[in-house]
């Protein structure tokens, strides 16, 4: 078993004493071409990797894929959850705008809800993405069972 004391790596970690309203460790990711153009995210596009291309769409660059906002969003709420966000989870997410290469994105989440289930909790979490500027980009939120 793991140790989650508070000098851990899990000091972050949600618990079924974690309130309503706390605000999950943000991170920070720059949505790089050369990943935009990968295999896994976005090769078969050239609107994801291609600036001339791009362009020629009506893109003010290429424009990275809805699936890697998605990604740093799972990552922050493994962070949090741990093993949890494994087991009957839920994970949605709408993307709202498009996040254009070299734009720098922070994730962010915000326990809403803490519904009693077992002897836990389901939590469930707002959680949104967004550029240096502000600007919101993806949105969306996760439910997820602590304690159950």
């Amino acid at each position: 078993m793991t140790s989650r004391s508070p000098g851990s790596a899990f000091r972050h970690r949600i618990t079924t004493e974690t309130p309503v309203g706390f605000e999950l460790q943000s991170l920070k990711k720059k949505a790089a071409i050369q990943l935009m153009g990968s295999r896994l995210w976005g090769r078969f596009n050239p609107n994801h990797w291609d600036p001339v291309y791009a362009a020629s769409t009506g893109l003010a660059a290429p424009i990275q894929t809805g699936e890697m906002s998605s990604a740093y969003i799972a990552e922050m709420c493994v962070n949090h959850f741990g093993e949890d966000l494994f087991r009957n989870a839920r994970v949605v997410c709408k993307y709202i705008a498009s996040t254009l290469a070299d734009e720098v994105i922070s994730t962010h989440g915000v326990v809403r809800e803490k519904i009693p289930k077992g002897d836990g909790y389901r939590f469930v979490v707002d959680t949104w993405a967004r550029n240096e500027a502000g600007e919101k980009k993806t949105v969306g939120w996760v439910e997820v069972d602590v304690g159950v």
